[in-house]
């Protein structure tokens, strides 16, 4: 995942034909990770809507990843899925999508929950949120010394950071030791979705 920027889609902030022009025009600023992230019981949309979209990454050599949704991962062949805490064990996602799918998993502020995922196969884990956000405006706050003690135990697994990241903030992020800057609002809100994106991939 030799990348910066991981962009998450939002249901309610793209409906519709703006989820695909608005990944096509990050993935044109030079995004090369996508997770599709939509909490919606539409199984036939999502289906349709994450195929999509992993089409868009493969024209531009990118990765998609799914959001929680296992069973749709493998329906569609993405590149990877993300597990939270509640969305069962990155074992059993291993088992299931097999050795060269990406896993991620939600840690929240906890090292502890860090260590259990690394020991469960995990490609990376995440942290967050550090910053409030518009997407889980009620998700727990982070510090940015979690980062630096996590980077000690992960090694060369990246570490993603999510939560409230923007232009102004995300150099914080970096020097406090995360790999990836996970950014859902920030970038699909722009005014100009490829020019953000090109902003965020030259921050390091």
């Amino acid at each position: 995942m030799k990348t910066l920027l991981y962009a998450i889609t939002d249901s309610e902030l793209l409906p519709d034909q703006m989820l695909f022009d608005s990944v096509s025009a990050a993935l044109e600023g030079g995004c090369r990770l996508v997770q599709y992230r939509d909490k919606s019981s539409d199984k036939r949309r999502r289906v349709s809507d994450a195929e999509r979209l992993l089409q868009l990454c493969r024209q531009h050599d990118a990765k998609l990843i799914i959001n929680d949704d296992i069973e749709l991962a493998k329906t569609i062949q993405a590149d990877g899925v993300h597990l939270g805490q509640d969305d069962g064990s990155p074992l059993r996602a291993r088992d299931f999508l097999g050795e060269d799918f990406i896993i991620g998993v939600t840690c929240h502020a906890s090292l502890t929950l860090a260590q259990q995922a690394l020991a469960d196969s995990a490609n990376y884990i995440a942290f967050g949120r550090f910053f409030p956000s518009k997407t889980k405006p009620l998700a727990p706050p982070a510090p940015l010394e979690l980062l630096r003690e996590a980077r000690k135990v992960a090694g060369e697994i990246p570490i993603v950071a999510i939560g409230g990241i923007t232009l102004e903030n995300a150099a914080s992020i970096l020097a406090a030791g995360a790999d990836l800057i996970a950014v859902s609002h920030s970038l699909f809100a722009a005014d100009d979705v490829s020019e953000q994106a090109r902003k965020f991939n030259h921050l390091r």
